[in-house]
């Protein structure tokens, strides 16, 4: 099936949805997606970041469809022309969206263990508007803890059920989900500390925010001054690939490699996240590829060519009227007398 997304056009296989269409052709095109996860059934739907405007139906039916659409549930139809960012009134509907999602985010990044690889940052500097209208109070909820080493902070959620889902299609038995409905509805447990399974730390993951944090990584070190490394062992309970994020020569944390779309590759155990944290617990591979647009490209590059030559030697490059006042002695630069004047 044939399919042109702002003036780009593919051909796929039948079934494939606008956003998958989108994510194969790459670039600015793609829509953002906040609750959409490729390896994981029946998500998307919910957030609604992905809209997209349907100006041609297919070649059957030209007729536009009336109103956007999201692109994480719309399959394509042979002929279908597409806009999203080539739509001026559509990037204000996604203002618009992103201001729905911010109501009652709280404005805590400098304190947010997300902070650096959040997804809603990105969605709101990329797409966002500059300020929100809205005045009410906001909704809060207590922190609680729903696992021995996850931290649930409720007034984050952007209720992306990307976690519900992990635990419904990977762990063994959910035992969290949405607790009533509308304005009041939250992502909880009805004990805490009730979450156990063996594959619990993909719930952090798959978040999009700063919602569910790792506990033994809360408040040790922002993201961006660790440095992710690729490594592998051999697991009984998983494919055993993750990222390890060094400081110096210890391991901070483990989490899932992610893709150019920010999902997970492969879901991790716990043992592996929690109780592997040696390098001698693991093959190393490399540094991992970093999107520069990403900060934790920060003070992570990877040379690709031979070093260049040094620097040039310290008397070198002193400036000329603070020479006047040094002294060279056996080859070394001496700060000037201080008894005399400069």
């Amino acid at each position: 099936m044939k399919v042109t997304i702002d003036n780009k056009s593919i051909d796929v296989p039948e079934g494939t949805t606008i956003l998958q269409a989108a994510r194969m052709i790459g670039g600015e095109i793609v829509p953002p997606a906040m609750c959409y996860y490729s390896k994981l059934k029946t998500s998307g739907g919910y957030c609604r970041t992905c809209l997209v405007k349907v100006t041609k139906g297919s070649e059957k039916d030209p007729r536009p469809m009336p109103k956007p659409v999201p692109s994480c549930k719309q399959p394509v139809m042979d002929g279908m022309e597409v806009q999203n960012i080539t739509a001026p009134d559509l990037l204000e509907a996604s203002k618009g969206v992103v201001e729905f999602l911010l109501i009652n985010h709280p404005l805590d990044c400098p304190i947010c263990d997300q902070a650096g690889e959040c997804d809603l940052q990105d969605l709101a500097y990329e797409h966002g508007a500059s300020g929100s209208r809205y005045e009410f109070k906001r909704r809060t909820f207590n922190v609680i803890d729903i696992g021995d080493k996850i931290k649930l902070h409720m007034t984050r959620c952007i209720l992306c059920y990307r976690c519900v889902k992990v635990a419904d299609q990977i762990t063994d038995k959910r035992v969290h989900g949405v607790m009533n409905r509308g304005d009041v509805a939250e992502i909880s447990t009805y004990i805490t500390n009730v979450i156990e399974n063996d594959f619990s730390g993909n719930m952090i993951d798959v978040c999009p925010v700063g919602a569910l944090t790792d506990k033994t990584f809360r408040f040790r070190s922002r993201v961006w001054n660790v440095n992710p490394v690729d490594a592998h062992r051999n697991c009984t309970k998983c494919p055993g690939k993750v990222r390890l994020w060094y400081k110096g020569e210890e391991v901070y944390r483990v989490t899932g490699r992610k893709d150019e779309w920010g999902e997970v590759e492969d879901f991790i155990c716990n043992e592996c996240r929690y109780d592997k944290k040696k390098t001698a617990d693991w093959t190393i591979e490399g540094p991992s590829k970093i999107n520069r647009h990403s900060v934790i490209s920060q003070n992570h590059y990877v040379l690709k060519e031979p070093p260049h030559k040094p620097l040039l030697n310290a008397v070198e490059v002193v400036p000329h009227h603070m020479q006047l006042n040094m002294k060279r002695t056996n080859g070394t630069m001496n700060q000037p007398d201080k008894n005399k004047e400069s």
